[in-house]
């Protein structure tokens, strides 16, 4: 999923991307509330993790901005003010979730992972096609029953391919989803990694590349 973390706080918002990067997500980082609404503006982002106490522009502006952009985003909302009371305002606001600090990394991983599955048509946690079974929240890959290690990149373009159920996705839509705002637009990764996935799926091949417009697992 690509991921959005908007904390002022830079060291825990460089863990924060550190480890949802370690999920398989792609994620940007900004620290203030300005700049969220710029990268809201020009990417799609299934999911942003929302420090509510922001500079320049409130983390409360942001949310309702997300909301009235009518965006698939989902917000989980993150902020040390734990009563009962902010948590009810952040929620009214249009937060999808909302987690007080201090958190534990694990739960917000899974949090976040929960939201982007409501943030796109709803999609199981095990995917299976073409003999492959990829399963979400244990990030594992088997072909046949047989264990598939792979990389993050590579596990994330599976899980993307897989979701659309057969259907093409180019490789403009698998650099936005699997790659952050710094990937060059120009690069080979999209191509290099497709052909380290399918070495490592073995034959048959399933990942079909059609010319011109992208790849698909049938």
């Amino acid at each position: 999923m690509r991921v959005l973390v908007v904390e002022d706080e830079r060291l825990l918002a460089d863990v924060i991307a550190r480890w949802l990067r370690g999920e398989a997500h792609a994620v940007d980082i900004v620290y203030d509330g300005d700049a969220a609404l710029e990268r809201l503006a020009v990417n799609d982002y299934d999911v942003v993790v929302l420090d509510r106490d922001l500079p320049i522009v409130h983390g409360d502006d942001v949310c309702r901005a997300v909301v009235d952009s009518r965006a698939d985003t989902r917000v989980l909302m993150l902020t040390a003010a734990a009563e009962v009371g902010d948590r009810v305002a952040g929620l009214s606001l249009g937060a999808d979730d909302y987690l007080p600090k201090p958190f534990a990394f694990p739960e917000l991983a899974a949090r976040v992972l929960a939201l982007g599955r409501r943030s796109r048509p709803a999609a199981p946690p095990v995917l299976t096609r073409a003999g492959i079974t990829l399963d979400l929240p244990r990030r594992e890959v088997y072909r046949h029953g047989r264990y598939v290690p792979l990389s993050r990149k590579e596990f994330a373009m599976l899980a993307e391919l897989m979701r659309a159920e057969g259907a093409v996705v180019s490789a403009e839509q698998l650099l936005e989803k699997v790659w952050d705002e710094h990937a060059d637009p120009f690069t080979a990764a999209v191509r290099v990694t497709i052909l380290k996935l399918r070495r490592k799926l073995g034959d048959p091949a399933v990942v079909e590349t059609i010319p011109g417009e992208g790849y698909r697992i049938q």
